[in-house]
């Protein structure tokens, strides 16, 4: 009967690590490209893009080690006849940051942004540059931490460590989620959206070379599916260069 026990025990400690070890990751050694998307659903240009960037990972045979996608959806189509669901204001606060980073005075829809420079070239393919980038190594480490979902609340962990003064940002991502669109530009249409910025964080500051840890918690959208959940992680300096990314999808115990 103790052998019993001990045996439980030990499969009860081995399930905790291994749940644990899902729970965490970390970042590797070399530049993970961050690659955001504006878009919105008001703008009858931006499907294109929106399938491109579901499909990012399939058609390139890159993955999240070398690239993660994130799509912002901007609230300043919403005046003309369709307000974006997934659309905020703090989207686009972050556009025009990242444009008057770039010395440009306009923003636009479709726009995509690769490691907080903007790649106007998109359409031809973006490959070269995401392993360009993956070929620096990092100046940046990153780890998230997901500790529990209560009361409709994720709670995790960030550390981060850059050797600049840089912010570490982070955002709840959701996948698969579908708008029949009823007016605008798209009416009628029905819109599929992947890897899209569902909550977004207010940032942590980090001095460079001081590792840093910080405790968050971010609320689930309404009706939001746990498995096509993930958070996004990343570090930005002062001129707007992402200096590393990473993602982490919840865990398999949190997801039920």
């Amino acid at each position: 009967m103790k052998a019993l026990i001990l045996i439980s025990l030990m499969s009860f400690a081995a399930s905790n690590t291994q749940a644990a070890e899902i729970c965490s990751k970390s970042s590797p050694a070399h530049t993970v490209a961050l690659l955001e998307l504006y878009t919105s659903e008001g703008c009858d240009s931006c499907p294109p893009a929106d399938k491109a960037i579901s499909r990012l990972h399939a058609n390139t045979g890159l993955n999240t080690e070398q690239v993660i996608p994130v799509s912002l959806h901007v609230d300043y189509w919403d005046h003309l006849g369709w307000k974006d669901v997934f659309g905020k204001k703090t989207f686009t606060e972050r556009q025009r940051n990242l444009a008057d980073l770039a010395g440009s005075r306009t923003v636009y829809t479709p726009e995509i942004f690769i490691a907080g420079k903007e790649l106007r070239s998109w359409r031809n393919g973006m490959t070269d540059e995401i392993r360009h980038i993956n070929q620096k190594p990092a100046v940046a480490s990153l780890r998230i931490s997901i500790e529990k979902l209560l009361d409709n609340k994720l709670y995790f962990t960030l550390q981060g460590n850059s050797m600049q003064d840089a912010k570490l940002h982070f955002s709840l991502v959701e996948q698969d989620l579908v708008s029949k669109v009823q007016a605008g530009e798209n009416r009628g249409v029905s819109l599929q959206h992947d890897f899209v910025a569902r909550e977004w964080g207010e940032a942590h500051q980090l001095s460079a070379g001081k590792l840093a840890n910080f405790a968050n918690q971010l609320d689930l959208p309404a009706k939001a599916k746990r498995k096509n959940l993930s958070v996004l992680a990343f570090v930005q300096n002062k001129r707007g260069n992402i200096l590393q990314a990473l993602s982490l999808p919840l865990c398999e115990t949190l997801q039920r």
